[in-house]
């Protein structure tokens, strides 16, 4: 089913367009005015945007402009009256796909609405095994204001080329980020590359990087493009560029100037258009002062530096991604897991997470391999997590209130955003329908 959000501060044309969507089977949400529209469009884009070009305060051509400077791509048509053509011209030019005019002709509404959705199913249709299989690539934003700023930072970097460096510990999630701003970016549908420069000789990487010719060392038997060659058009995530040899950080520098490389035994540079996104855990700034890091390349790569907060320093997320983990181990495994009890998750909370979001991921993994269902208890977690002290009962119960908080805002937020409707909304959590009427019963949600 189709998600269509309108966009218009009257009432009355809200509720024809309603109607006319009626036949096209469309989940419909509607806002009043630009600005609820960009928010909800923002929390979660839907299939189609029906927008209205003439609201008071934020007009049409703002709201577009605004998901313009954003980076978020959600198909867009405009609505006009027959006096204003020349200002949905000017739509068009600022991303919409198309425009209607009022009064609206149903046959003509049906024909535009169509052809939008028709081209958007294909489209999905075309990148459903890529997400079946990059699935655990999944960014999970969590409600916590470090997380937000980080995500915010990324949205702004991916509407641009510039390059960006993700910092953080092992496991917060760099790759996931890395490919999100590739997926937020006019990139998306060229290649995304990841290399690990960690595990590889100075010669193998440079030859994954940038390939080499024929006979251009012993073993070299035929041409092989590098990973930069193979990726133009798109993004190459270098993952913990921080190890790179001096030698091979020199080769970079040259290529994050010049945008053109040689591969191994060849003589004519080769130039490319790719964003480079690098990430690593160390502390750059001190390698480059104790001389085991080029200042040059370090600054080339720090043009948006992006530090990705560790588990511990996010609590508030670690329901929000024990429940995400489970529902996908869950599918994975072929297994009915609905949720995890209160007392699990008070030592999920409490537990330190030194290996971070990795770390979870792999602890639900397990607890859902090993454990029968329908809910993860204490005995699914292994010894170590089990065994953590956690704050005196007393003290517990803020833990199934904080717990609870984070559903009850979840629920609460998905339910405003499908306009009430419970089973769009379990949807958009990727929640069973029967659990997902069963949570808003426990959580006392009209």
């Amino acid at each position: 089913m189709h998600r269509v959000l309108i966009v218009d501060d009257d009432a009355a044309s809200r509720r024809l367009l309603e109607v006319r969507l009626r036949p096209l089977e469309c989940d419909v949400a509607t806002a009043g005015n630009g600005e609820q529209g960009l928010s909800a469009i923002r929390k979660d884009p839907p299939d189609l945007v029906l927008l209205d070009l003439q609201m008071p305060r934020m007009g049409g051509l703002e709201v577009l402009r605004a998901l313009l400077n954003e980076g978020i791509n959600v198909p867009t048509i405009v609505i006009t009256a027959h006096g204003s053509i020349e200002t949905a011209v000017e739509a068009m030019k600022e991303g919409a796909y198309d425009f209607i005019t009022k009064p609206i002709d149903a046959n003509h509404f049906d024909i535009v609405v169509r052809k939008v959705l028709d081209r958007e199913g294909l489209k999905r249709g075309l990148e459903l095994l890529a997400e079946e299989t990059g699935n655990r690539y999944r960014l999970i934003i969590g409600q916590s204001d470090k997380m937000a700023e980080a995500v915010e930072t990324a949205r702004k970097a991916a509407a641009s080329n510039a390059t960006v460096l993700l910092l953080g510990e092992s496991g917060t999630g760099k790759e996931v980020f890395a490919r999100a701003i590739h997926g937020w970016s006019d990139r998306r549908t060229q290649p995304f590359v990841a290399i690990n420069c960690v595990g590889l000789s100075k010669e193998l990487l440079e030859s994954e990087l940038f390939g080499h010719e024929k006979g251009a060392f012993t073993g070299a038997d035929q041409l092989k493009k590098g990973k930069m060659e193979l990726a133009n058009g798109g993004t190459v995530f270098l993952d913990e560029i921080g190890d790179v040899s001096q030698d091979l950080q020199t080769k970079l520098l040259r290529f994050l100037q010049e945008r053109e490389f040689d591969r191994i035994g060849g003589r004519a540079p080769i130039r490319v258009n790719v964003r480079i996104v690098a990430a690593t855990n160390r502390n750059l700034e001190q390698a480059v002062a104790e001389g085991r890091f080029r200042e040059d390349l370090f600054h080339r790569l720090n043009v948006i530096p992006i530090t990705l907060p560790p588990l511990r320093e996010r609590v508030e997320d670690i329901p929000v991604l024990a429940e995400y983990f489970m529902r996908r181990y869950a599918t994975e495994s072929k297994k009915e897991f609905l949720e995890i009890d209160a007392e699990s998750m008070e030592k999920l909370l409490a537990y330190n997470w030194p290996g971070n979001v990795r770390e979870l991921a792999n602890t639900i993994e397990r607890a859902v391999v090993l454990g029968r269902g329908p809910v993860i208890s204490l005995k699914d977690l292994s010894n170590r997590i089990a065994s953590v002290a956690t704050p005196a009962a007393a003290k517990a119960n803020s833990y199934r209130e904080a717990i609870d908080a984070t559903r009850r805002d979840l629920v609460s937020r998905a339910l405003e955003q499908t306009n009430g409707n419970r089973a769009a909304a379990a949807k958009a959590l990727g929640l069973h329908e029967k659990y997902f009427l069963r949570l808003i019963k426990t959580l006392g949600i009209n």
